[in-house]
């Protein structure tokens, strides 16, 4: 594979040129890209509502948090690392109007680039094409928010899957500086920057990068002296943040405890995860055998020279191939998508596909067509998937109406299908109107459909019940004389102290799926939800979740009086906060 960091044969070296020139570097690229953001995020725009949207205001709450000072794993319970959370609420404030999907998606951008910049412009002074065909399809992926999957077949966007579409995005920048660049220095950033990301992500891409740099150390990419400085840096990194919050050992006592509440399912995501994406994996597979075949006279002598005379240099030799390279992004991609519903999965399996493309002029012409071809089935579906669905969320729209609600901040910058929206209020006055229906499907463990959160229909109809929980907060403290300090919802979501600028409950989870990821009420939460001002309960519709969250919490919830707040909402408000309180 060491063909990779020379010149490819065929491909212009760079010129240099005038203005435009500059413009079409990777720089000059990333730049217009970075400006090009800042001035969308700086308008009120809207994207098209889609399936799980609600995801998103998991990261808000979150972030809302951090911007009220809490720390999170310390202060409240996470389910991944805190870089989303910190990166949000850095955007919110620099763009207190910008559309928070784009704004959690872009904000990544200063995460992914740094890592990368330095290779790519190395690359750049040789072969601005391959620089460019590393650099486009990350901004591609990194530009929309849309998973590979499809969820959907309405135009819209994925506000779910969003940590793990970041955590694959920095696996991308991660993979081009272990295949494309040999300077050390340049890789001992690239890996400690990477690997930091990812841990402060989401724990299964630190893991998966972590498998990425001890094979690259094994294949003889990355030195010793480089990896021990690496590993430096990175423990350095994570022991400022542990010395000045806390954070670090909090955070692996949550991933401790969510593996706990997880065990025992891996084998069959493995199963889950290649049927999903298998027609990038199964193609993947394909190349990976063809390649064995196409190569398997000098890889067998490598492996009888390295069983004769055994070594660094010729274990180096024998694992730094494109087809070993190949095998393990695909099991790394594989093993990242086992813990994932929804993301890009596999996208950064590309730079080890270029640089098979760049080394098959070496074989018969036969041979070069396989693996063109290979190339291509592995390639081109997750880009084309999200370009195809990106490009008809941004067409469509142009026929969609926005949310008319007032009420609700960046979480009214959504637009959606007429018909939708209207069905939205059809859904909310029937699980008004139909509650005994509802609460039977509650009691019996099942949700109104399958799919529920899911349908964009929900989506529309939670939000119409956020707007009504607002509004009736705010009439309830004013006709009462009570002003709420803090509040928490005894729901997935828990949007509501950025929505009421109140404070948020601390030590509670967020994206409270009651039956993964809340652990059991112990006595540093149950004393700060006894605390709580404001604790919402919803009933539209009434959910078997919604249910079970509350008999989490129905131990703290002693001291608190339960009243009607809307048709859509109940309400435990704690006792000494009577009128004019």
């Amino acid at each position: 594979m060491s063909e990779i960091s020379d010149t490819p044969k065929g491909v212009a070296v760079r010129r240099t040129g005038g203005t435009v020139a500059h413009l079409l570097s990777p720089l000059g690229v990333v730049l217009l890209v970075l400006l090009g953001c800042a001035l969308l995020l700086s308008l009120r725009v809207s994207v098209p509502i889609g399936a799980m949207y609600w995801d998103l205001y998991v990261i808000i709450d979150g972030a809302t948090r951090v911007l009220d000072g809490q720390i999170p794993s310390v202060d409240f319970f996470a389910p991944v690392g805190p870089l989303g959370y910190w990166m949000q609420a850095a955007g919110m404030r620099l763009f207190p109007t910008g559309q928070p999907l784009l704004l959690t998606q872009w904000s990544y951008l200063l995460v992914i680039l740094p890592p990368m910049l330095p290779v790519l412009a190395r690359i750049d002074r040789s072969s601005r094409s391959v620089a460019l065909t590393l650099l486009l399809p990350l901004l591609l992926f990194v530009l929309f928010p849309i998973n590979v999957e499809q969820a959907s077949s309405y135009p819209s966007v994925d506000g779910y899957g969003i940590y793990n579409r970041q955590g694959a995005q920095v696996l991308y920048a991660l993979t081009v500086a272990l295949v494309f660049e040999r300077r050390q220095r340049v890789l001992l950033f690239a890996i400690a920057w990477c690997c930091a990301a990812l841990f402060l992500s989401k724990i299964t891409g630190f893991i998966t990068g972590g498998l990425l740099c001890a094979f690259a150390f094994a294949a003889g990419r990355v030195r010793l002296s480089t990896a021990l400085m690496s590993v430096v840096a990175f423990a350095a990194v994570l022991g400022l943040i542990e010395a000045m919050s806390g954070l670090v050992s909090a955070y692996l006592g949550d991933i401790s405890t969510l593996v706990a509440m997880n065990e025992g399912v891996l084998a069959s995501r493995f199963i889950q995860a290649a049927s999903i994406h298998f027609g990038i994996f199964g193609s993947g597979l394909c190349l990976l055998i063809a390649l064995l075949w196409l190569d398997r006279r000098p890889a067998l002598q490598l492996a009888l020279t390295a069983v004769r005379r055994p070594n660094l240099a010729t274990l180096h030799a024998v694992l730094d191939r494109n087809s070993v390279w190949l095998g393990v992004l695909l099991f790394a991609g594989l093993f990242y998508e086992t813990q994932n519903t929804g993301g890009q999965g596999f996208i950064f399996v590309w730079p080890v596909l270029l640089a098979i493309l760049m080394a098959s002029g070496r074989y018969a012409d036969r041979g070069t067509i396989l693996v063109f071809a290979l190339v291509a089935a592995t390639a081109i579906p997750p880009a084309v998937n999200v370009a195809h669905k990106g490009m008809r969320a941004l067409i469509g729209q142009m026929r969609y109406e926005t949310l008319p609600v007032a009420n609700l901040k960046g979480l009214a910058q959504i637009s959606q299908r007429p018909e939708v929206i209207e069905r939205g209020y059809a859904l909310l006055r029937s699980y008004v109107d139909q509650r005994a229906t509802y609460q039977a499907f509650a009691d019996a463990d099942l949700l109104p459909t399958f799919s529920l959160y899911s349908e964009m229909d929900f989506q529309i109809a939670w939000l119409l019940a956020a707007s009504e929980a607002v509004d009736a907060v705010r009439a309830y403290e004013t006709a009462n004389g009570v002003r709420f300090r803090t509040v928490m919802d005894l729901n997935f979501v828990n949007p509501f102290a950025y929505l009421l600028d109140k404070d948020a409950v601390r030590q509670i989870a967020i994206g409270a799926d009651p039956f993964r990821a809340v652990p059991p009420l112990d006595a540093a939460t149950k004393a700060a939800v006894e605390q709580a001002d404001l604790v919402l309960y919803p009933r539209c519709p009434v959910t078997n979740a919604n249910m079970s969250l509350r008999r989490i919490y129905e131990p703290a919830l002693t001291g608190h009086r339960l009243i009607e707040l809307s048709p859509c909402w109940q309400a435990y408000i704690r006792a000494d906060l009577g009128p004019s309180s």
